[in-house]
């Protein structure tokens, strides 16, 4: 069985977390014998455009962002704009899809297969707490009932280098604040609102107890074992 190197970072600066993966990435595709990597961590509050962002879903000018405090960062990830924040436990799987899309008999890694996995990750996780997550034909991430319909909880936007290591991943909504939403579109989708963790089942969640569910579910869903005990980075703020 593969291993993977699960590290729990706390809160880290976006940027400083955007460029860790970029050097487990280049790692890995200099030496593709390397173990996986799942990093789990929060950001302060933070806006980031994917590849397909437009600037009008964005509600807030360049000064009023400064006036609250939040960063705006273009990032090559997929997808539309999304927030994080304190609150929200963040997962960058770094994973060699070549490898593991090979160890399940398929000639080359399956994007979309990948995708519902991340999900079902998230699923599982959710489940442990009582909340039922699903898939919503047509978009990406996992829902749930909210009072006024489906609200999004999880929203998953990826990149996969040529050499086949993924980078990016899940924003899974703890206990953030939701008010923070309101400056943008999420994901470019004005017909469903957003929810947490903390929302809908009216506890006050942290990040620090979803760490463990989704390391477990992640590693079942991918067949992978802990290469080491989880331990706290002495990295970021």
């Amino acid at each position: 069985m593969q291993t993977i190197d699960v590290q729990w970072a706390g809160r880290m600066e976006y940027d400083t977390a955007w460029e860790w993966q970029k050097s487990l990435v280049a790692a890995r595709a200099a030496n593709p014998d390397l173990p996986d990597t799942l990093l789990l961590l929060e950001h302060p509050p933070t806006y980031t455009l994917g590849r397909r962002g437009t600037l009008d879903h964005l509600l807030l000018n360049q000064a009023e962002l400064d006036a609250a405090g939040f960063t705006l960062r273009w990032v090559d990830r997929g997808g539309d704009i999304t927030y994080h924040g304190p609150g929200q436990l963040v997962g960058y799987p770094i994973l060699n899809l070549k490898r593991l899309f090979a160890r399940r008999g398929f000639a080359r890694p399956d994007l979309h297969h990948y995708l519902r996995d991340v999900e079902e990750v998230i699923i599982r996780a959710l489940a442990t707490f009582g909340v039922t997550g699903w898939r919503y034909e047509g978009y990406t991430g996992v829902w749930v009932d909210g009072l006024t319909g489906p609200e999004k909880i999880a929203a998953i936007g990826i990149k996969v280098s040529g050499s086949g290591i993924s980078s990016h991943g899940f924003a899974l909504n703890v206990n953030p604040n939701l008010a923070h939403f309101e400056h943008i579109i999420p994901c470019g989708i004005r017909e469903h609102g957003v929810t947490s963790m903390s929302q809908l089942l009216a506890q006050p969640f942290t990040t620090a107890d979803l760490i463990q569910p989704i390391t477990n579910a992640f590693c079942d869903i991918f067949d992978v074992k802990l290469e080491k005990e989880l331990e706290r980075l002495e990295i970021g703020d």
